[in-house]
């Protein structure tokens, strides 16, 4: 880790990021190579490693997700060169995974694993207590925390601790096995958790407002010329609109905010992928283009009824219910620090540079979708973003 040579009582960065996720690693490799002093702090992929089950898949291909590093030299195609995996699809959660892991090794070698507390302004800087009370200070802080706070657990879900929980409390559903479980949600989260679950012996309902969305078979290695013409393969899905967005992934940014919130409500809605259905027909029960509409424990279990009548005694219900950005949930940002930023609907209102209201204060990830498009909802935005916060916090320096 590059400490600045400062006489200070604390330890001084040109930048710290908070997180050690696909975009706080890819950020950190971009801040490095620039020569800036720079601490990262997190547990590597906690969240894939830690919040996303055993057996998962991804939706996207390998060659579109990538993490960035400066020189493109530590990609996926070079780890399954230099590793015991394979180039297939989907990718397991395990390839990604040990790829993330492997890239950290290399790109961004000295993350500490102690966990921020609280971030605050201080003059010209930020004051940062880690968990264990060191104090450290930095010129800028990016924060790269990820999904993890976000996750969306509706107030009217609410049930006493351990008969309710979100996807994201779990990795390993084996517990499950013998129970009843209601998933309330209709994307690739209920719908895989939905065939995971059944997998490991569990009984599953599926309830999903709206009918599920099942996605074409994937046929991207099968695609001809002239297919490709009318519709280009992009990271995020084929066709000209997905590579608008990752060609020039900073246009998006540039329209009013209405049309951008209408813009990312068609582009990203919840869909399964093709590969689920033998899966999950057949094999769980689903209430489709129904709700839950009441909930009530009874004798340690849940009673579950669905607007179409049906009700299911269950031993555990998972809300599949997504991610919603909201700073508040964001602890370790002071209070003090919380109140200058800028929001609107609790998103922070950023600069071209993902930079917030707070001079230095940059939000990456999930948080920047609202402001830069969906393409910042997958790992394919690492690059985009790294190079425009590695520039700007650069820039920052040279003028200090």
């Amino acid at each position: 880790m590059h400490v600045s040579q400062r006489s200070t009582s604390a330890p001084r960065y040109d930048a710290v990021v908070v997180g050690a996720g696909p975009y706080g690693l890819s950020t950190a490799a971009h801040l490095l190579e620039r020569g800036l002093a720079v601490a990262v702090f997190g547990k590597t992929l906690e969240l894939w490693r830690d919040h996303m089950p055993n057996g998962m898949l991804l939706r996207s291909h390998w060659w579109a997700t990538n993490l960035s590093d400066p020189r493109r030299q530590f990609g996926f195609a070079r780890f399954f060169r230099e590793s015991r995996y394979e180039k297939c699809y989907p990718v397991p959660i395990e390839a990604f995974i040990d790829y993330g892991l492997w890239f950290q090794e290399r790109a961004v070698p000295n993350v500490d694993a102690t966990y921020v507390s609280s971030i605050a302004r201080q003059n010209d800087h930020f004051q940062l207590t880690l968990e264990d009370g060191r104090k450290i200070q930095s010129a800028a802080v990016v924060m790269a925390t990820g999904l993890y706070d976000y996750a969306d657990r509706p107030e009217r879900y609410r049930l006493p601790a351990g008969l309710v929980s979100h996807s994201c409390d779990h990795n390993d559903f084996s517990r499950f096995e013998g129970q009843q479980l209601v998933v309330i949600g209709g994307g690739q989260s209920a719908i895989e958790f939905s065939a995971l679950l059944h997998e490991a012996g569990a009984t599953v309902h599926v309830v999903s407002r709206r009918p599920i969305v099942w996605l074409a078979p994937d046929r991207a290695s099968e695609r001809g010329m002239f297919e490709q013409i009318l519709a280009p393969n992009a990271s995020i899905a084929p066709g000209w609109k997905y590579w608008i967005l990752e060609n020039a992934p900073y246009l998006f940014y540039r329209f009013a905010q209405h049309r951008k919130d209408k813009a990312i409500r068609n582009y990203y809605s919840a869909a399964a992928s093709d590969w689920l259905r033998d899966r999950v027909i057949g094999k769980a029960t689903r209430h489709e283009g129904q709700t839950v509409v009441k909930m009530e424990t009874v004798g340690g279990k849940v009673d579950v009824t669905i607007s179409d009548g049906g009700k299911v005694r269950a031993d555990h219900v998972i809300l599949a219910t997504g991610y919603q950005v909201d700073i508040n949930k964001l602890r370790m940002i002071h209070p003090s620090l919380r109140a200058a930023i800028e929001t609107d609907m609790s998103v922070p209102i950023l600069s071209p540079w993902f930079e917030s209201s707070v001079s230095g204060l940059y939000f990456v990830g999930l948080t920047a979708v609202r402001a830069f498009g969906p393409l910042y909802r997958f790992v394919a935005g690492c690059r985009a973003t790294a190079r425009r916060v590695a520039g700007s916090v650069a820039r920052r320096r040279i003028e200090r």
